[in-house]
């Protein structure tokens, strides 16, 4: 018996027969079976035991491959999905890895990359395709603090003038400066603070935050 027992959902049929013929090429391989729709493939899955890894597309006819992610793993609960998939949003890529896929490959990919993911996969680890990788990386990176975010002297005297109740005109009056300079570093201040009102500002400042 192979090692890898593959089944693949995918609507497109061209794609669906590469994709057959060149995993039936390594020895260690098996296509048990292949559907065009997630409805195909849940009826098949009734005849065919022993899928250990499935590859699915998400934009299919009937119910999509996210919504079939589930009823997937209720037929082959030790098998792996490994996503197959045109689309590269980080809506789709995160829903896919919460419902239960372990990999996420972009249909850009050659099918030598396409074997090396389910290789992967297969022998416990994951593969993700380098532009939906940045995405995940992305998603988990702490937020950066860049030195812009910091207040300039100045914005730092405005926002103590804000605190102790002062208007834009007393503020100006009281740094020599215009009250359309003030208005400018406000418009600034709200910016690097990601705030929208002058009391967000007081409230951060009491709140020993800036």
């Amino acid at each position: 018996m192979s090692d890898i027992r593959l089944a693949i959902v995918e609507d497109d049929p061209l794609v669906r027969e590469n994709l057959e013929i060149y995993f039936e090429q390594p020895p260690e391989t098996q296509v048990v079976f292949s559907a065009g729709s997630l409805e195909d493939f849940l009826e098949l899955a009734h005849i065919h035991t022993g899928v250990n890894t499935v590859l699915l597309d998400i934009g299919l006819p009937g119910m999509s491959g996210l919504q079939g992610i589930r009823p997937i793993r209720e037929k082959y609960p030790n098998a792996d999905i490994i996503i197959l998939s045109a689309y590269e949003d980080s809506d789709k890529v995160f829903k896919a890895l919460c419902a239960g896929a372990v990999s996420y490959l972009t249909k850009r990919s050659d099918l030598a990359t396409i074997k090396d993911a389910v290789q992967i996969v297969h022998r416990g680890g994951s593969y993700m395709s380098p532009g939906i990788a940045r995405k995940v990386i992305d998603h988990f990176a702490p937020t950066k603090n860049d030195k812009d975010q910091t207040l300039t002297a100045r914005q730092e005297q405005i926002v103590q003038g804000l605190v102790d109740g002062l208007s834009y005109k007393m503020i100006a009056d009281k740094y020599l400066i215009s009250v359309e300079t003030v208005r400018d570093h406000i418009k600034k201040i709200y910016k690097k603070l990601q705030v929208n009102s002058k009391a967000e500002v007081i409230r951060i400042r009491l709140e020993g935050k800036i």
